[in-house]
């Protein structure tokens, strides 16, 4: 993926005149590994600083931005999972400083990223997590500390929920963690015996 990513970004670069920044896996620089250092400062700033600082080069196309697309990111990395745990309280503060705890960036577990956000709609707060690898870090894992953590303010956790797509693998590490099934082999799922002809 990583050599397909590289393929790509100068694709874009050489063909398109896009200025392309290779992130995650692919990326050329340790920094660069983290989409949210790409992002700093968001379409103004990389548009003042493109050409003007070293540190804002892309990896591939031109120093400036294009007229109508702007500048890309292309990257390889494992599935990303979002991730919300909905906390029974309307106190965002709570929210904020479980996502903090549970954070790599503040020392919690890797490959997570996290924040508190208000659903202002439902009154509640909650835990909006971005897992980066689910298979280094699960997702039992984290909502077990979430849920621990939301205790200890006498919070109960109200519910959770993932967003967009998940690979059946992550819910799988779920189930074998909260059932227990004795000598449970994943070649029992039915869809890993069916085949698509």
């Amino acid at each position: 993926c990583v050599e397909m990513a590289k393929k790509l970004g100068e694709r874009i670069g050489t063909e398109l005149q896009i200025p392309v920044y290779l992130y995650e896996e692919a990326a050329t620089r340790p920094e660069r590994r983290d989409l949210a250092y790409i992002r700093k400062g968001q379409y103004e700033a990389l548009k003042a600083e493109l050409g003007e600082k070293p540190e804002r080069e892309p990896d591939f196309g031109p120093a400036h931005m294009h007229h109508s697309a702007g500048a890309t990111v292309v990257g390889a990395r494992m599935p990303l999972v979002a991730f919300n745990i909905n906390l029974g309280t309307s106190d965002i503060s709570i929210a904020k400083r479980i996502a903090k705890l549970i954070r790599a960036r503040d020392g919690g577990y890797m490959f997570v990223k996290a924040m508190g956000v208000n659903l202002d709609e439902r009154h509640i707060a909650q835990v909006s997590i971005n897992m980066i690898n689910f298979r280094k870090t699960s997702l039992y894992r984290v909502f077990e500390t979430v849920k621990m953590e939301a205790e200890r303010y006498g919070v109960p956790v109200v519910g959770s929920e993932i967003i967009g797509l998940v690979p059946m693998d992550a819910l799988i590490d779920v189930a074998e963690y909260y059932l227990r099934i004795e000598n449970f082999d994943r070649a029992q799922i039915l869809e890993s015996r069916l085949t698509v002809e």
